[in-house]
């Protein structure tokens, strides 16, 4: 290839290095069935220029929170022989639109209620009675009923505040 020429493959080194992510993890996409490569007569791994974008795509994924399962999944609906168009990555990206609007809700609420219970200096959801008078959440199991909604008035116990079993 000559200097200045743009190859239709990249190599694993290139395409870790063009997408900041590092060969190990690439091969670990790959085993994933996440990003996919053809092999060279040298058995060395070659990726198609598209797959930059899918690299990118499952980091911004990850970032979000989103399970591998679920990328895979959302991936699959991508064509392999093409460069994904805008209209692919949207109906890609549509599916988790209410998934992410629920977490940015719940995320919300805990920044909300966190530094309320924070502030009022008690520092223990069991016994506070303004978060949980009489620690009614007890009854309705462990875990965070009051960030999910789950609970009155959708705040969360405290954890360290569980009685010894």
């Amino acid at each position: 290839m000559t200097p200045g020429t743009i190859s239709r493959e990249l190599t694993i080194g290139q395409l870790a290095e063009r997408s900041g992510v590092a060969p190990s993890a690439l091969r670990f996409y790959e085993e994933s069935g996440l990003i996919d490569s053809r092999r060279t007569g040298g058995n060395q791994r070659r990726y198609r220029r598209e797959t930059l974008r899918r690299v990118a795509f499952i980091r911004v994924s990850q970032n979000l929170g989103i399970p591998l399962a679920e990328i895979r999944d959302a991936l699959s609906l991508l064509p392999n022989g093409r460069t994904p168009t805008p209209e692919d990555w949207a109906a890609v990206s549509e599916r988790w639109r209410g998934d992410l609007d629920a977490r940015i809700h719940q995320l919300t609420q805990l920044r909300d209620h966190l530094s309320g219970c924070i502030g009022c200096g008690c520092l223990s959801l069991r016994d506070c009675a303004l978060a949980n008078p009489d620690d009614a959440l007890a009854a309705k199991g462990p875990g965070a009923r009051r960030l999910t909604g789950e609970g009155a008035a959708g705040r969360a116990r405290d954890p360290e505040d569980e009685p010894p079993k």
